[in-house]
């Protein structure tokens, strides 16, 4: 066997002598072995008649070199004939792959030509040859070299061997900008997909150069200029150049970005009849004054076509059109409506779609068969259907239909994985070290149900979630989950107590415009505490010691206990607080037992944000309220508030204000619980632990636990800045903020006096010859708490990471602090 390499240019020789007036039944055929003659013959086309010529003779050669079943023809004339000499190409034994380690055999095999028991040709195999290499190239390997080769075998048969040296990872060695003034490299850098390859290589993929994502860059930058009111920006170009001293590429963006504007006037004309325009104003998210956006221009074309179509006019057709005042920077923007020519949608088609169902699909559109075709409509639902994060790529074409007035819509689609598995880890200074194992699948049975199954262990918690989401409710926008979960959370140094929890909960998401939605919710689960020996073990010095808490004569309360010593007949104390007990308020609700909690309530949500994971402009507002006591063993109602407003400072320098209250009280005859209470810790001012400040629990020898407070307020403002001297890949910024809050309770002090507590301690040391020294005390000074401090924050591979350096400025004795706070954590 002998193993022969070729290289692209090496093609069959065939000569044609002139030859006239010869019959196909003059054709003979030599040199054949597999190919039949009359089959080799039947390609010289001669009708009853007619005779060859060198025109017949030559497009016999061409129709036979087509085949690809002969490596050489020959057309000769001989004494009268047409000899037809060939050499037939060798067969493909088997097709074999060297050298690929970083794709597999198989991811080859699919995208070549050359096949097992096919034919050998050596143009396919040239091809095959390119197409490995374009592979690779897609892939981020500019460096792969691909060499075929044949191995010789008995009876025409051969073994195609591609020997592939991958090379190394062709990654973006730079990316730059220029022309851009506005907004400077490293914000742009958050805008495009690509990244730049460092260190950090190892743990990301979009440093691999890619032609179509720098495509795509191109797109996005222009987007996030018309968003930014820069009407007139164009993205000149977007430069590849392979550097060979970086051996790498530097992509360079040249931009032109004009003017900012801003909305000028604002108006409606339209030619439809009836149409009341003052009545469609309120769609339109379009304001004078405000910074000019494209996306809002796009949107209110979209919204005012919703509802004109509700009005009786599904044919209207919408145009935006802006005139700028180039003195003025202002973009005069009149949406014109018209009739649009009446066409119906015939069909709508999908394609592409291997495991998602078609409905799946068909329900993002607002349109049907047989509705008025609308343009605008289409583009949303195209919009809906990339949102799904189901496939690649979503492309949504028109083509007549069977009459003039009919159109056929074809979506294409491309299939994606969807299913989702992760071990992630992190540590907090509040938690300790924990650990997740997650596996959930965003598209099951490819009937667009979002499951997830997870489990959480750690130092200080663990505990289980499952979770379903039915996203369509009776093919309404109706998001309906139901989650089951459980938890268990030791006791440390922030609570005396073991609480362990285990229920469910059920929720319906209702979108009420595309900023604001409203979710119901159901929740029932059974909650229950224990405390370890060591913090519950007063017990009655007229019966045996060391009972356990079930037996009669044991007492978790109250906390000290008088008696007479028969033998001497005088006063003494077994004091409960001698060797660290738990509060009064804890053991309450030891004694209560096992309580199960059913509530309703509801989340009603604002959002405004530019980016929900890194936000630099938009609001976003929460409100949840909850009602317990529907059933079960426990009545309160809780109402809570969290508002959150970004603005970009300064190029790249982004401030927020957040505002934080809460409010909860018992109903029906009953107190508010303590396991129910807000907590005050680094949530609402950082520089304090968790459960850190506010109402405490203070008799000297007790554990100290944190009582609560029913109602609070918090502020926190903080300014963020990218690190301009680090690597932009290393998503890092410096913050600076300062914190305030109170957290009390609506009745005041003396509400824990009616609790068995009194507000100030006589004395500060355990007293053994004066009980009421030591009885049950609190703290509750009613003081704002606030802090300054600084903060990292890195996006790491690992996992999004912060770190805090907070100083309180106004606290409590009895307040515990926490100057140094770390948390982080990380999925792969």
């Amino acid at each position: 066997m002998v193993a022969q390499t070729f290289t692209a240019g090496v093609v069959a020789t065939a000569t044609v002598t002139p030859v006239l007036a010869q019959s196909a039944s003059q054709i003979v055929v030599e040199g054949n072995r597999r190919v039949e003659a009359d089959t080799i013959r039947s390609y010289f086309r001669v009708g009853p008649g007619e005779r060859l010529d060198a025109a017949k003779l030559d497009q016999a050669l061409k129709a036979l070199y087509a085949t690809g079943l002969f490596e050489d023809v020959r057309i000769t004339p001989s004494g009268g004939r047409i000899v037809v000499t060939v050499v037939e190409n060798q067969v493909i034994n088997r097709v074999a792959f060297e050298g690929n380690r970083k794709l597999k055999d198989e991811q080859l095999s699919t995208e070549i030509q050359s096949r097992p028991r096919g034919t050998f040709s050596r143009a396919v195999v040239q091809g095959d040859t390119q197409r490995i290499v374009d592979i690779y190239q897609r892939s981020g390997r500019y460096d792969v070299r691909v060499e075929p080769k044949i191995i010789e075998l008995p009876n025409g048969r051969v073994d195609l061997v591609f020997e592939v040296d991958e090379g190394a990872k062709t990654g973006i060695a730079k990316i730059e900008f220029v022309g851009n003034k506005a907004y400077s490299d490293w914000r742009l850098k958050d805008v495009i997909k690509t990244g730049e390859t460092n260190w950090l290589s190892w743990l990301k993929s979009n440093d691999i150069f890619d032609p179509d994502r720098v495509e795509v860059d191109r797109d996005l930058i222009r987007r996030f200029y018309l968003r930014s009111g820069y009407a007139d920006v164009r993205v000149v170009s977007a430069i590849s150049q392979y550097d060979p001293s970086r051996k790498g590429f530097v992509i360079t963006f040249t931009i032109d970005e004009g003017e900012r504007y801003k909305f000028g006037s604002v108006e409606i004309q339209s030619s439809v009849r009836n149409i009341d325009v003052e009545r469609l104003r309120g769609r339109l998210k379009t304001k004078s004054g405000g910074v000019y956006n494209a996306d809002a221009v796009e949107k209110s074309v979209e919204d005012l076509t919703v509802e004109v179509a509700k009005l009786g006019y599904p044919f209207a057709s919408i145009r935006p059109r802006g005139d700028r005042d180039f003195n003025a920077r202002l973009v005069n923007v009149v949406y014109v409506m018209e009739e649009g020519q009446r066409a119906y949608i015939e069909r709508i088609n999908i394609r592409g779609n291997t495991r998602t169902r078609d409905y799946v699909i068909r329900r993002e559109f607002d349109i049907v068969e047989g509705d008025a075709y609308n343009r605008a409509l289409v583009d949303r639902a195209e919009r809906r259907i990339k949102n799904l994060n189901y496939f690649k790529t979503v492309r949504i074409t028109n083509e007549p239909g069977s009459a003039p007035d009919r159109v056929v819509v074809n979506v294409d689609v491309e299939e994606q994985s969807t299913g989702e598995f992760s071990v992630s880890g992190g540590y907090s200074t509040a938690d300790g070290f924990i650990g997740e194992v997650s596996v959930g699948e965003r598209n099951l049975l490819g009937r667009g149900h979002v499951a997830r199954a997870s489990v959480q262990y750690g130092e200080r918690a663990r505990g289980f979630e499952l979770s379903f989401v039915e996203p369509y409710l009776m093919g309404q926008r109706l998001a309906l989950g139901v989650d089951v979960f459980g938890k268990e959370t030791t006791s440390s140094s922030y609570y005396s107590y073991t609480s362990s929890t285990i229920g469910g909960n059920l929720k319906l998401g209702i979108p009420i415009t595309d900023n604001f939605s409203i979710q119901p919710r159901y929740t029932g689960y059974r909650q229950e505490i224990e405390l370890d020996q060591a913090y519950n073990n007063c017990w009655n010095p007229g019966v045996t010691p060391g009972l356990p808490s079930s037996a009669a004569g044991y007492y978790p309360t109250p906390q000290y206990q008088g008696a007479i010593d028969p033998s001497t007949g005088l006063a003494f104390t077994y004091n409960c607080y001698n060797d660290g007990e738990a509060s009064l308020a804890v053991r309450r609700e030891l004694a209560n037992g096992p309580v199960f909690v059913s509530a309703v309530g509801s989340t009603f949500s604002y959002n405004t944000l530019d980016n929900n994971k890194n936000p630099t402009n938009g609001l976003i507002v929460t409100l949840n309220e909850d009602f317990a006591g529907v059933g079960g063993d426990v009545n309160y109602s809780k109402t809570t508030l969290d508002t959150r407003l970004y603005n970009e400072i300064l190029p790249d320098v982004v401030g927020s204000i957040r505002v934080q209250g809460g409010f909860a009280t018992g109903w029906g005859g009953e107190e508010l619980r303590m396991l129910d209470h807000f907590q005050g810790g680094p949530n609402l001012v950082r520089g304090f632990q968790t459960a850190g400040w506010g109402p405490r629990d203070i008799t000297p020898g007790t554990n100290q636990d944190a009582l609560g407070g029913s109602m609070y307020w918090a502020v926190n403002l903080e300014v963020q800045t990218p690190l301009f001297f680090a690597p932009k890949d290393f998503g890092m910024k410096l913050a600076v903020f300062a914190d305030a809050g109170q957290l009390s309770d609506y009745k005041g002090p003396t509400s824990w006096a009616e609790r068995g507590l009194v507000m100030t301690c006589p004395g500060q040391a355990l007293n053994p010859t004066n009980p009421l020294a030591n009885v049950p005390c609190y703290g509750d000074d009613n003081m704002i708490r606030s802090s300054v401090g600084v903060g990292l924050i890195w996006n790491s591979p690992f996992g999004p990471l912060r770190f805090d350096l907070a100083y309180p400025i106004t606290y409590a004795d009895y307040d515990k602090k926490q100057i140094f706070r770390f948390g982080g954590g990380t999925k792969f």
